[in-house]
C-alpha cells in the first residue's frame, strides 16, 4: 500500500533514484539538489511502498511579478514516479496532496511545464499562462490559481530562480 508524507532525509537516495528512472537522467536529480541548496523547497513529498520511494513531487518558490504587485507562487517541478508504477495515480495523489500543501502554505498561483493532457485535471491551464512572460510558452506551460484573481492581470513576467539554470532563456523562448 502506497503512503504519502513529506519528505525526510532517509528518502533523499530513492528520490534520486525515483527521478533519475522517471526521467532517464540526472538534470532533475541536480535541480532538486540545487533547489534545496538555494533554501527554495515549499514543498517536497514522497509516495513510499514499504521503504521504497515509489514518487516525489516538489514545489519551489517564484516570483511573478505583475504591474500591481510580486504574486507568491510556485513551480511545480520535477514530478517523477517510477516508470513500473506509473499509472496507478500515483502522481494524481501527488499533485493534489501537494497543491493543497501549497495552498495552505499561502501559495497564490503555481506555474508548470507539462504534459498538456495530465495537469489540467487538476485546474491547471496554458490559458491563464498565456497571459505571463516566461522562457516557456505553449500548451506545457501552465498555471493554476490557488487564490481566485491572483493571475487576473493583463500581464506578468515569472521569474525562475538560478536553480533552474535558465539565465540564458528568453521570455519568448
Amino acid at each position: 500500500m502506497v503512503a504519502y508524507r513529506e519528505e525526510e532525509a532517509r528518502d533523499r537516495p530513492g528520490i534520486r533514484a525515483a527521478n533519475w528512472l522517471a526521467f532517464g537522467g540526472g538534470d532533475e536529480v541536480l535541480l532538486i539538489d540545487r533547489l534545496w541548496a538555494d533554501g527554495l523547497v515549499i514543498v517536497s513529498l514522497v509516495a513510499v511502498d514499504g521503504h521504497q520511494v515509489v514518487g516525489h513531487i516538489l514545489f519551489s518558490r517564484l516570483a511573478i511579478e505583475t504591474a500591481h504587485r510580486t504574486v507568491r507562487a510556485a513551480a511545480l517541478a520535477p514530478l517523477a514516479v517510477l516508470p513500473e508504477r506509473q499509472r496507478e495515480r500515483i502522481g494524481s495523489a501527488l499533485v493534489e496532496r501537494g497543491i493543497e500543501a501549497c495552498r495552505e502554505d499561502g501559495i497564490e498561483a503555481i506555474v508548470v511545464v507539462g504534459h498538456e493532457d495530465f495537469y489540467p485535471r487538476f485546474g491547471f491551464s496554458a490559458i491563464t499562462a498565456e497571459r505571463l512572460r516566461a522562457p516557456f510558452s505553449g500548451p506545457a506551460f501552465m498555471a493554476l490559481e490557488l487564490v481566485s484573481g491572483a493571475l487576473a492581470v493583463d500581464s506578468g513576467t515569472v521569474r525562475y530562480p538560478p536553480a533552474f539554470r535558465l539565465e540564458n532563456a528568453t521570455a519568448d523562448t
